[in-house]
C-alpha cells in the first residue's frame, strides 16, 4: 500500500535587493524553462507593476484565477491557495513572498499560503527582497530611514532548497528608474527619496550578497564551511545565546539582533523573563501584553521562551544560563530616564560580575533616534 502523504514540494527563493532587478522577470524566464521540459507550471500569484517586458513573458503560462475579498467596502484580490491545490500542478509561481494577505483571508501572510502548497507536494518558485528578512528590519531601519513593514522570519528563507540572488548594478538599476522600467514617473520620484539612492542600493546590495552567501555556506556540513563557526566554551563545543527580555520596546530589536547572531553561529537561542513575583504581578497590564507580544514575536523566529521566577534578577538569570550551558547572554540598555535607567545599569553590571564565564552583550535602543517611514 502506498504512503498517500506526498513529498514535500522544492521551495527555490528568487531574491533581491530592490524593486526592478529583475526577480520576477528571472521567475517568469525559469517557468518559460520549465515548460519546455514538459514540467506542469501555473502562474499563482504575478505582480507586473506594469512593466510591459514581464507583461509579454507571462504569455503563454497558465495563471491561476486570483480570489476576491471584501473588506471595508473595498475589493481585494489575493492569490486563490485552494484553487491551486485543485489544479496541482507540479510548480507554482508566487511573486512577492513576504505580502501581507487582506483581512479576512484564510492566511495572513503569502508565505504562509505557500508553505501549504509545499506541505501538498506542489514545487514553489518565488521572490523576495533582502530588507523583508525580519532579523535585518532594525538594521535596514537604521542605514536607510525606512522602516519595513511586511517580513517574513529568517527561517523560511533558511529552509529554502535554493536560494538565488538576482543581480543588478545601483547604477543600472537607476537608470532603469530613470527611464520609467521600474516605476511611472510619479512613483519614481519617491522612489528615489527611499530605497532608491545610490548608497542605499549599494549597502543592500552587499546585504543581500552576504544573506546569499550565508544562506549556501549554512547548508555545508560545518567541516566543509569556508567560515566555520568558532568552538564554543559550551557543552560539547555549542554556542548558545540568552536573551533577557522585558516589557520595553527595546525587546523587540533585541530579539532580532539575537536571531541573526544564533544564525551566524549555528546556534541555540533561548529568551527568557524573570518575574519577581507570581502570575507577573510585578507588571501591569499593559506591560504584560507587551511581554506576550515580545514573546509571540520570539517564538514566530523560533526562540525557545521561559519565564523564570526570583527576587534577584541577575542571579536568578545567571544561575539560568550556566544551569543550560549558556555561552552568550544579550541584553538591552536602556535609554537614560531618571531611576529607572539607573536600575537598569545597576542590573547589567551585576550580571556583567556574575556571569564571568560567559559573554556579555549590551544591544543599545536606538529608537530615540529614528523615524519611522
Amino acid at each position: 500500500m502506498t504512503d498517500p502523504t506526498p513529498a514535500r514540494g522544492h521551495l527555490k527563493v528568487l531574491l533581491g535587493y530592490a524593486a526592478g532587478v529583475g526577480k520576477t522577470y528571472q521567475m517568469l524566464s525559469e517557468a518559460h524553462d520549465l515548460k519546455r521540459q514538459r514540467a506542469d507550471v501555473v502562474i499563482g500569484y504575478f505582480e507586473p507593476h506594469g512593466r510591459p517586458d514581464t507583461i509579454a513573458l507571462s504569455d503563454g503560462l497558465e495563471i491561476v484565477p486570483r480570489k476576491t475579498i471584501e473588506y471595508r467596502g473595498s475589493r481585494f484580490e489575493e492569490m486563490d491557495t485552494d484553487a491551486i491545490l485543485r489544479r496541482r500542478p507540479q510548480v507554482a509561481l508566487v511573486d512577492e513572498l513576504p505580502h501581507t494577505n487582506v483581512p479576512g483571508s484564510a492566511r495572513s501572510k503569502r508565505w504562509e499560503d505557500v508553505h501549504v502548497l509545499l506541505d501538498a507536494g506542489i514545487d514553489v518558485l518565488t521572490t523576495m527582497n533582502v530588507q523583508h528578512l525580519e532579523s535585518l528590519n532594525d538594521q535596514i531601519w537604521q542605514s536607510t530611514g525606512v522602516r519595513v513593514r511586511e517580513t517574513i522570519p529568517d527561517w523560511i528563507l533558511k529552509q529554502a532548497d535554493e536560494v538565488v540572488m538576482v543581480d543588478l548594478t545601483p547604477r543600472a538599476l537607476l537608470n532603469r528608474l530613470a527611464r520609467g522600467v521600474v516605476y511611472p514617473p510619479e512613483r519614481a520620484r519617491a522612489a528615489l527619496e527611499n530605497f532608491f539612492k545610490e548608497s542605499t542600493l549599494v549597502a543592500l546590495r552587499e546585504l543581500a550578497m552576504r544573506q546569499a552567501a550565508y544562506t549556501v555556506e549554512s547548508r555545508l556540513p560545518e567541516e566543509e564551511s569556508p567560515h566555520p563557526a568558532p568552538a564554543a566554551p559550551g557543552p560539547q563545543g555549542q554556542e548558545r545565546l540568552l536573551l533577557l527580555l522585558g516589557p520595553d520596546p527595546s525587546s523587540a530589536a533585541l530579539i532580532r539582533r539575537g536571531r541573526r547572531v544564533a544564525d551566524n553561529l549555528r546556534a541555540d537561542c533561548l529568551a527568557v523573563y524573570v518575574s519577581k513575583k507570581a502570575r507577573f504581578q510585578d507588571l501591569t497590564r499593559a506591560e504584560q501584553e507587551r511581554l506576550e507580544r515580545h514573546f509571540n514575536f520570539a517564538r514566530g523566529l523560533l526562540i525557545e521562551t521561559r519565564v523564570l521566577e526570583g527576587s534577584d534578577v541577575a542571579e536568578t538569570v545567571v544561575n539560568f544560563a550556566r544551569l543550560h550551558g549558556v555561552t552568550q547572554i544579550f541584553m538591552s540598555r536602556a535609554r537614560k530616564r531618571g531611576v529607572r535607567w539607573w536600575f537598569a545599569t545597576a542590573l547589567v553590571q551585576r550580571i556583567v560580575n556574575r556571569a564571568r564565564d560567559m559573554q556579555v552583550t549590551i544591544v543599545a535602543d536606538r529608537s530615540g533616534r529614528r523615524t519611522a517611514a
